[in-house]
């Protein structure tokens, strides 16, 4: 059966309740802290007049993360694919003698 927890995130000085899965509390918690945190980082060193400027900004941080991720796991797996394309062939030759 899965556990529906009715939870307060607060991010940018608001409070949304959400009712969500019990194994999504830690990550929804953890994401509005690191979102809290970028936020006051953009607030500090750049003049910023709106907070919807700012939130657009943070979203804007967080999805070329994501995208970067996604881009290197995908470098890595080609790389990966061609170092076992190349173990094939060396136990190909191997085998074959």
């Amino acid at each position: 059966m899965d556990e529906k927890l009715k939870i307060k995130i607060s991010i940018a000085d608001r409070v949304y309740p959400l009712t969500v899965d019990f194994s999504q509390e830690e990550g929804l918690r953890s994401a509005s802290k690191k979102i809290d945190k970028m936020i006051k980082q953009f607030e500090e060193n750049y003049a910023v007049r709106d907070k919807q400027d700012v939130l657009a900004m943070c979203a804007l941080q967080f999805a070329s993360q994501t995208e970067q991720k996604q881009i290197d796991n995908a470098i890595d797996g080609e790389a990966t694919i061609e170092r076992i394309k190349k173990i094939n062939s060396i136990l190909d030759q191997y085998l074959d003698k």
